[in-house]
């Protein structure tokens, strides 16, 4: 038994291998138990996976459900659609950029790269570091991590850091009330650097660093992981999912920051669970693992929360195999 199983009350791999969810099944054997599987592509002929592909627009991207569309409407919404189906593309099933899909998509995501270098249009016309990031991640996923326009991505990252090396939302520092639609389609306002950093944002936008294999050795993403380590379980200094509790509620694919997200960032930027914060976080998988060998996530019960729980189930697996061994 490998040594990270060793470690935990109860072995998570029969239940992981117990659904019919033959994607699950695949990356469970190939990266938890380290078996020769089929090619990737044959997670491409699922009938869920064909059903979103046929969904893509022609301009590469998704188109958002139910959203009212006119001039007025400051919010890219097809691009957080984009965003979301990419995710369960490229996670759950593999994709790459030789799947005809991901080159329109990539395409559509590009045409939302400003000439500073970021991709925008979720917040209207204000600059979404944790978005940009998330997406960047994506493409270099899907093989894009050599293409200058994904360079251009990570030096707009790198030039809007907070003094403390970490990175905010800056629309997080205007009040409420303050917020209006003219300010959403006007110029971007630049983060106050002088502010602590959001681990929420910094989370998302380590994701994109940990997924490259050069920018992951960089010291401004060493910088920014030691900061967000000192933050697990404790409460975000702005107000988008503030409290300690969104520590421990858990999607996949990723999404917000979480401390599987964390835990998984920083064990692509060399981190070590000797680390006491590191440690820290281990430590709750380990205490809190249910009967059936895997963990709550935090969003109550149902269908979709069990087949999700599945692939938190993995999302765990693979920490706890980088950090153990």
């Amino acid at each position: 038994m490998s040594k990270w199983i060793n470690i935990l009350q109860t072995d998570p791999i029969p239940r992981l291998l117990s659904p019919d969810d033959r994607a699950l099944v695949y990356f469970v054997r190939r990266d938890l138990l380290g078996e020769k599987v089929e090619p990737i592509e044959e997670l491409w002929k699922t009938p869920d996976t064909l059903k979103l592909v046929k969904k893509q627009q022609e301009n590469g991207s998704w188109r958002y459900p139910g959203q009212r569309r006119d001039a007025n409407t400051y919010t890219n919404y097809d691009l957080l659609e984009t965003f979301r189906s990419l995710r369960v593309l490229v996670e759950m099933h593999g994709f790459n950029r030789d799947h005809p899909t991901i080159p329109k998509a990539a395409s559509y995501a590009f045409s939302c790269q400003t000439e500073e270098g970021d991709i925008r249009g979720i917040l209207g016309n204000q600059y979404i570091p944790y978005y940009h990031a998330a997406i960047l991640e994506l493409l270099v996923k899907a093989g894009y991590e050599d293409d200058a326009r994904v360079d251009k991505g990570f030096e707009w990252l790198l030039s809007v850091r907070q003094d403390d090396g970490g990175w905010i939302i800056p629309m997080q520092a205007v009040p409420s009330k303050e917020r209006t639609d003219e300010m959403w389609r006007g110029a971007p306002i630049p983060p106050d650097r002088s502010r602590p950093f959001s681990h929420l944002a910094t989370g998302m936008v380590l994701r994109a660093f940990a997924a490259h294999p050069r920018y992951r050795q960089s010291e401004e993403a060493r910088l920014a992981g030691e900061q967000l380590k000192t933050r697990f379980f404790k409460s975000d200094k702005y107000n988008d999912r503030k409290t300690p509790q969104y520590w421990l509620k858990f999607q996949y694919p990723f999404w917000w920051t979480d401390i599987i997200t964390a835990l998984d960032s920083l064990s692509w930027l060399g981190f070590s669970a000797d680390d006491a914060d590191i440690q820290k976080g281990l430590d709750w998988f380990i205490s809190n693992q249910e009967e059936s060998g895997l963990w709550p996530t935090g969003y109550g019960k149902g269908k979709r929360v069990e087949k999700e729980k599945a692939w938190v189930g993995l999302a765990i697996g693979r920490v706890l195999k980088r950090f153990y061994g």
